[in-house]
Parts: C-alpha cells; sequence; structure tokens
C-alpha cells in the first residue's frame, strides 16, 4: 500500500532545547501534478526565491521544535528529482524520506502515513503548496491536540472575511448565513498519528472520499478544533500565487 523508501527508525524521541519531546512527525504531501498551475515541472519544483517551492514547507516542519521526522510525498517515479533537486540542497535536521503519491490526495496522505515511524505519537499532515507556513503555526496546531484529549485532531484555519451567499441552481441568491460560523481550513492538520490513520484506514473500507484529512476524522467521530493561523499560509495553486508567495517571503527576509 506505501510506496516509501524503505528507511529504519530507531532512535530514541528527541527532547527540544525547551524541555519538549520531539514526538511528530511531518507529512509533507506533494505528489500532485499542478495542472491548474500550468507548469510541466509541476509546481512543487517551481524556484521560489532561491529554492524548489516544497522547500519552503519542508525547512519550516524541519525547524519545528516538535517535529522529529519529515516524510515527503512525491509524484511516482520522481523520486529522484525529490532527492536531488529539492533535498540535497538542504541543510535539515531530521531525517526525510519519501514516499509515492496515488491517483487523489488521500491516496497520497495514506502513502505517507505508512511512512510514519510508529515510535512517533503525532503527526502534521501539510500541503507542499503552501510555502509560507511558519513554526509557531505549526507548534500550536499540535499543543491543540495534545492539550485535551478530548480532541482528536487540530487544523491551523483563518476566519472567513468575505460576505457568504448560498446560490440555486438558476444563479439566484436564497440566503446570506451568517459568516462568523465559517473558517477556511488551511494546514497544517495534526493529530494522532493513530487516530488519523485509522481514519483514512476507515474511509477507504467505505468509500468515503473526503475534502481534506479534518473530514476523514470527523466522519470517523472524532472532534476536531480550529487554530486561528496567519491568512498568509496561501495555497500556490495559479501563477498569480507564486507572485504573492515570492513578495511574501521577500518582506520576511527584509528583502526590499
Amino acid at each position: 500500500m506505501s510506496g516509501a523508501v524503505p528507511c529504519a527508525y530507531a532512535k530514541e524521541k528527541r527532547v527540544d532545547a525547551a524541555g519538549g519531546v520531539a514526538d511528530t512527525c511531518a507529512v509533507i504531501v506533494a505528489g500532485g501534478s499542478g495542472k491548474r498551475f500550468g507548469d510541466p515541472r509541476g509546481k512543487q519544483f517551481v524556484e521560489l526565491a532561491g529554492l524548489p517551492l516544497v522547500a519552503w514547507s519542508i525547512l519550516a516542519f524541519d525547524r519545528a521544535p516538535s517535529v522529529d521526522h519529515l516524510v515527503v510525498v512525491c509524484p511516482r517515479g520522481r523520486e529522484s528529482q525529490m532527492s536531488e533537486d529539492v533535498l540535497a540542497r538542504l541543510e535539515l535536521r531530521h531525517e526525510a524520506v519519501l514516499a509515492a503519491a496515488g491517483a487523489t490526495r488521500q491516496d497520497s496522505v495514506l502513502s505517507g502515513l505508512m511512512a510514519v515511524p510508529r515510535e512517533l505519537d503525532y503527526v502534521a499532515i501539510h500541503d507542499g503548496a503552501r510555502p509560507l507556513v511558519e513554526v509557531d503555526s505549526i507548534e500550536k496546531c499540535l499543543q491543540a491536540v495534545r492539550a485535551n484529549k478530548q480532541v482528536r485532531g487540530a487544523i491551523c484555519a483563518a476566519r472567513t472575511t468575505d460576505t457568504l451567499k448560498v446560490v440555486d441552481e438558476s444563479g439566484r441568491i436564497v440566503g446570506t448565513p451568517d459568516r462568523s460560523q465559517y473558517w477556511c481550513a488551511l494546514t497544517p492538520q495534526c493529530f494522532a498519528r493513530a487516530t488519523v490513520l485509522a481514519a483514512h484506514e476507515k474511509a477507504l473500507l467505505e468509500g468515503f472520499v473526503g475534502t481534506d484529512d479534518a473530514s476523514l476524522v470527523e466522519h470517523a467521530g472524532g472532534h476536531v478544533v480550529v487554530v486561528e493561523s496567519p491568512r498568509d499560509n496561501i495555497k500556490v495553486t495559479v501563477p498569480e500565487d507564486l507572485a504573492i508567495a515570492e513578495a511574501t517571503l521577500a518582506a520576511r527576509m527584509g528583502i526590499a
């Protein structure tokens, strides 16, 4: 089921400088073809501020105190490209292994989960096309899961600021819901490893297709919460998004 590159994982859980245990594996999903982006290389390999786009997500999770292992899901047959053109260019603190993408994002995430070491209790699943994620958001999302045993998952999310309309098949507006109850789901989405793996396996068995990993945990009866996160954690989908990401990174690095 898994397309993971085999590796041994035998080290003890790392303790970070603040005394916390590094108990998390990041699963960075970068297996899409990027058809909407329109670049034959695939958007995950497009250069962004001097590095392949997916590299920025990998670096953020590598720097997060809670993370002790990295799994990068990449297109099947392009493992060498991911290793040589992306990972080899980065100075990572932690081991990064590859897992082959499936036919859908849901299949790809399951492939990545199968490569997560059993010694690590939590996983943080992230879209590789969101290069602007910050360490603080990663840590807050993970803490929301750890802090409450009743919570089965937590996702980074942003409040909806636009007015929403409910529209019928003819295009007529039939309602204006209270936008205060609506949030835009982002990533990372964080869960106990066993919880999200079981949710994916249940969905596979039942033929349930969710729109994100949280929806699979919800389908399995789990309680998932949102963690308010910066709105600039955008997903690069079309070329103009790349310009926004470039400008944001330049501002963070103090480049005029």
